[in-house]
């Protein structure tokens, strides 16, 4: 073996070594001082499910620590959340298969499970802010985002219409942020007139303005028990292959009325994200969708990572990619993580 005795007075400086970039990383407190990408409670975004009943703590098989929750459990959920420093969450709702029907009928039910829990948790939590899915999948009985007309194509102005009840209908709930998730084209403008129509003139929209046709939706597809039972979604979620079209779909958005816009999902698509950052001045959000918390769940039972480590590490890739905030499930873990590590 060849060994190397090099005394130190022997080292002769280079011109090269006058910069010297690991002097900013010798100790701690200097790596907290030039941190270019911080991760804080109050731009995390809690994913909920919720369910009929009392008492219901559902686990989730796909998604691990994940449960679906009743109402009376969603209050306790959303405050322990919120004093963690997690101001927001959304909402997305499980119900019977007795309660679906071709046309999403339950979506536009005043008295619906998601009206209901908006209503509660706006009296436990007034200062929360509760965003509101708009998209029909977790109400139709084949499992699409739209109304479905003839050989099975999605129909979208007539959908658009029915997602316009919906925002108002959840607006009236209280809800602070509508976010349709569909896909269609034209929903954010017609929205944006349904809620001023009514009045609702505070309330924003959260355009999914860029959602992937992704293979990274099955675990949520299971929580919501939303699997489709014909086609796909291809029709009218975006291709993965495509870029140059999401920034179509942001500036129509942005044109249309929307005052905050999310691309989804997060971790595949830091390139959109980075792109979308240096085209528009709206609040900008990522999903940390469903896929992408599984797996890392997965790998860390196996003992093949440390998932508390990812999750810090993908949070603060897509922080650094330009999003404002993210939605995520691993919300809680990462708010306990940064509540300890400011009190040490």
């Amino acid at each position: 073996m060849l060994e190397f005795a090099i005394q130190q007075e022997e080292i002769v400086d280079l011109p090269f070594m006058a910069q010297r970039p690991r002097r900013n990383r010798k100790m701690g407190a200097i790596r907290a001082l030039i941190q270019e990408t911080h991760l804080a409670a109050q731009s995390l975004v809690a994913p909920l499910f919720i369910v009929e009943g009392q008492r219901q703590r559902q686990p989730i098989e796909s998604l691990p620590g994940i449960l679906r929750l009743s109402i009376d459990q969603v209050l306790l959920e959303a405050s322990g959340l919120y004093s963690l420093g997690i101001k927001a969450i959304a909402l997305f709702p499980s119900i019977s298969s007795e309660q679906k029907d071709r046309y999403g009928s339950e979506s536009i039910n005043p008295e619906s499970l998601v009206h209901r829990c908006v209503k509660a948790l706006k009296k436990h939590i007034p200062e929360l802010c509760i965003i509101v899915d708009i998209a029909l999948d977790p109400f139709t009985s084949h499992g699409h985002d739209g109304l479905v007309g003839p050989e099975g194509y999605i129909l979208n102005d007539t959908t658009v219409f029915q997602l316009g009840r919906m925002a108002c209908l959840a607006a009236e709930a209280g809800a602070d942020i509508v976010a349709p998730s569909d896909m269609m084209d034209g929903r954010v403008a017609h929205i944006r007139q349904a809620l001023d129509k009514e009045g609702h003139h505070d309330v924003s929209i959260l355009a999914y303005a860029a959602k992937y046709a992704s293979a990274f939706y099955g675990p949520f597809r299971e929580a919501l028990g939303s699997s489709l039972k014909f086609g796909d979604k291809r029709s009218y979620q975006m291709d993965p292959a495509n870029s140059r079209e999401a920034l179509r779909e942001i500036y129509l958005d942005e044109q249309e009325g929307a005052d905050m816009l999310l691309i989804k999902p997060a971790l595949a698509y830091l390139d959109i994200v980075s792109k979308a950052r240096q085209i528009t001045q709206l609040p900008l959000g990522a999903y940390h969708v469903s896929g992408e918390y599984a797996m890392v769940m997965a790998a860390a039972a196996n003992g093949w990572l440390d998932a508390d480590r990812v999750f810090e590490e993908s949070l603060l890739s897509i922080k650094r990619a330009g999003a404002d905030f993210i939605f995520t499930y691993a919300a809680r873990r990462i708010a306990e993580i940064l509540q300890k590590r400011n009190r040490v």
